[in-house]
């Protein structure tokens, strides 16, 4: 009787024990309680079946989608649509479409041959002259006014930024809080690159504004669904993270994140230096235009091969099942929008994919223009710059992520070494302005300076995630994917104001990283506070015990 007596008392004590769930249980269980609740509440219907058959239904809608981890196919899909779609706004529509554009407005000659100087008094033949004087020279004339192939081109990204402005603020609501977020993706993917294939059958110079304008739309629209994606993917890895240490779990989101970013971003200058190679061997037909034309039907096709990412876009979570849109009002969606402003590290980081952005096309515009134009090399070796510019990340973004693990850097500090590079790049550029360039200098530079910006392009998405709260990350990819495409569209218009003038372009770019310097470390961006501002990682006070909030 005394050892019954002894066993019953330890299991009442067992019993009475509580057992204190965790954080991501507790909001799961009140989750689904609510979804039973409010299925079982529904008016009209009093049948116990049905009202159980809707709860079920509800909660299998809450259970699926975030809450799985990414498979392969999910995973390699994403890199697919980076593969497919970078080379828009780096080569597509800066070089592609500015070419064109000089071939349907100044046609080069068939039969051109001789030599003549640039401006820096070096040989150079015709026809390379005349090709860089038809995409820098203002020949075409609206109103009182004349602007260049590159100058037109800046106007229609300009204007393609301004259309997008309003449509993307409207959409980002839909991106975070409805499941039309695969119709928006492959409709804008298809809307882009389908304006891509009628890009050389009229022969006229003002039809292209409206094309470029609405690839560029396209482009940013399709890039925020993709950059969200990111986003969700990140937090279903979270999930099935073990570790209680909260420096142990910013090190493993660390690792992920820049594992998932660098490969898409190491995708997407595989598919730009495909692009660049095939512009390249384009330009010696005698019918420019035309073989032009189907580069730029070849880009269209290509992104539109990326729309295969919408097969497995379809990851959901709990905020955007539960939401009611069509009861939304309008000033609930410009809240949604502008909710960035209440997390400061957020703010500060597409800040700097601003300046990262603007910095890079400006350095890169910039050099490709003053190779051809006034060091007049030959085009085999602006071949070779490109395939290096464009190539060369694909062996040094995976090389550069264990080191970045082995010493702890985050999307901050990575960030800082591409400014610093980018600085060393255009200082040593405007030091060097007078001065007679050497080909293995510039193929060495073009080597740092690809790999400046493949980091901050990688790591510019990576450090916004991180600060973006769950269930808001469309509308914060809203924001990255403008700023994004708003930087290089700026750093593209400076080059076109100023294609003679290398001491300015590199000067400018000088100040622009010093800029995006000082954002990081006077702005007080940190990885770390901004994922806990944001509620991804989260440490219970009075306990040793910290969770990842999903």
């Amino acid at each position: 009787m005394a050892d019954q007596q002894g066993m019953m008392s330890r299991d009442s004590a067992h019993a009475a024990t509580p057992k204190w769930p965790s954080v991501a249980s507790v909001s799961s269980r009140k989750t689904v309680e609510d979804y039973d609740k409010k299925a079982l509440e529904t008016p009209g219907d009093h049948d116990v079946s049905m009202k159980m058959e809707r709860a079920r239904e509800s909660y299998g809608e809450f259970e699926g989608g975030e809450d799985q981890q990414p498979s392969n196919g999910e995973i390699f899909l994403w890199y697919l649509y980076g593969l497919c779609s970078y080379s828009i706004q780096t080569v597509v529509v800066p070089i592609v479409f500015s070419l064109i554009i000089s071939q349907v407005q100044s046609p080069l000659p068939k039969n051109l041959s001789g030599r003549g100087l640039t401006s820096k008094g070096l040989s150079c033949t015709m026809k390379q002259l005349k090709l860089y004087e038809a995409l820098t020279k203002p020949s075409i004339s609206i109103h009182d006014m004349k602007f260049s192939p590159l100058e037109l081109t800046a106007i229609s990204w300009g204007a393609g930024m301004l259309i997008c402005a309003p449509i993307l603020s409207y959409l980002s609501y839909f991106l975070d809080n409805t499941h039309h977020r695969q119709l928006i993706f492959g409709v804008a993917t298809a809307i882009g690159s389908l304006f891509c294939l009628p890009a050389g059958f009229f022969h006229i110079a003002w039809i292209f504004p409206p094309y470029i304008a609405i690839i560029i739309a396209a482009n940013v629209i399709s890039e925020a669904s993709h950059t969200r994606h990111l986003g969700l993917m990140l937090r279903s890895f979270s999930k099935y993270s073990a570790a209680n240490d909260k420096c142990q779990q910013i090190a493993d989101r660390r690792c992920i994140a820049s594992w998932l970013s660098m490969n898409a971003t190491a995708a997407g200058f595989l598919g730009a230096s495909l692009i660049a190679a095939f512009t390249y061997h384009m330009l010696h037909p005698s019918e420019r235009i035309v073989s032009l034309w189907i580069v730029s039907i070849f880009a269209g096709l290509k992104w539109l091969c990326g729309a295969a990412h919408a097969f497995t876009a379809n990851r959901s979570d709990f905020i955007s099942a539960s939401s009611n849109s069509s009861t939304t009002t309008s000033a609930e969606k410009f809240t949604n929008l502008f909710l960035i402003c209440k997390f400061p590290h957020a703010v500060g980081s597409i800040g700097v994919v601003l300046l990262s952005s603007f910095t890079t096309t400006c350095i890169f515009a910039g050099g490709i223009l003053y190779i051809v134009g006034q060091l007049c090399l030959k085009p085999l070796f602006l071949l070779f710059a490109w395939l290096i510019y464009f190539d060369f990340p694909l062996f040094s973004l995976p090389l550069s992520h264990p080191l970045q693990q082995l010493v702890k850097a985050d999307a901050v500090r990575m960030q800082l070494l591409g400014f610093i590079v980018s600085l060393t790049t255009s200082g040593l550029g405007f030091y060097y302005r007078q001065a007679n360039w050497q080909r293995p200098h510039i193929l060495l530079t073009v080597a740092m300076q690809s790999t400046a910006t493949a980091i901050l392009h990688a790591f510019g998405r990576v450090l916004l995630l991180d600060c973006t709260p769950a269930g808001k990350e469309g509308s914060f990819s809203a924001w990255y994917a403008w700023m994004r495409a708003a930087g290089t569209c700026a750093g593209f218009a400076v080059v076109a104001v100023y294609p003679n003038d290398i001491s300015k372009l590199f000067s400018i770019s000088f100040l622009a990283s010093i800029a995006g310097i000082l954002v990081l470390i006077f702005g007080k961006i940190s990885n770390s506070a901004g994922a806990v501002a944001a509620g991804h990682i989260m440490e219970d006070k009075g306990s040793e015990v910290s969770s990842l909030v999903l």
